[in-house]
């Protein structure tokens, strides 16, 4: 007399399989999920370099045709590794805008103040602040650094220390270190220009 033979998986053979299948899908789901959350991390790094590099592009135009402000003020108001103010016409309407280039926490920000009255004045209340460029981690290394006319040639007074700076700056260094998230790969980006105060220079 024959045997039936029954077909079909046993209840240990039914988990096995399902949990094999539930480690499969997992794994494949965590793959994604990492490639997409890495794909993210880039994107956004790459956005925030951006942002800086137009930022130093506006900068350094502004600075290069820095010139005094309407009411008399000399070219240069501040000159500190994190914090840079002068006057310069900015958007062209004949008018001579305070411009301040600073640090704040890990944002790179830009605050203007149009003249206004007469005589004219710079209202502080005025000061329009926008974000140039986020995630910036210089540390300690300065944003700006001050050179006078004899550099390079002169490397003994340069770079300029904070009590010869609004007198004797004639050439500026900008520098800008970014990095979404410093814990993580790719490095820090660093982005940096030289740029030469027209209105300042002694060797033409």
């Amino acid at each position: 007399m024959l045997k039936e033979i029954k077909s079909g998986f046993s209840l240990i053979e039914t988990i096995v399989i399902v949990a094999v299948f539930s480690l499969a899908i997992g794994a494949v789901f965590g793959v994604i999920y990492y490639f997409y959350r890495g794909q993210g991390y880039i994107l956004e790094q790459v956005l925030a370099v951006e942002s800086a590099r137009k930022g130093i592009e506006t900068m350094v135009k502004e600075i290069r045709e820095a010139q005094s402000g309407d009411d008399g003020s000399y070219i240069i108001e501040k000159a500190d590794d994190f914090e840079f103010i002068f006057y310069s016409d900015i958007d062209k309407d004949e008018a001579v805008e305070r411009v301040r280039y600073f640090l704040e926490g890990s944002d790179f920000k830009k605050g203007v103040i149009e003249p206004v009255g007469q005589p004219v004045s710079y209202p502080l209340e005025n000061e329009v602040i926008s974000i140039l460029s986020e995630y910036v981690r210089n540390g300690t290394q300065p944003i700006f650094t001050y050179y006078n006319g004899d550099y390079p040639e002169d490397t003994q007074n340069n770079p300029l220390s904070t009590p010869t700076r609004l007198q004797e700056t004639k050439l500026m260094h900008v520098y800008l270190k970014i990095n979404v998230d410093p814990d993580r790969a790719p490095l820090d980006f660093e982005l940096e220009s030289d740029v030469c105060l027209r209105n300042l220079k002694t060797n033409l």
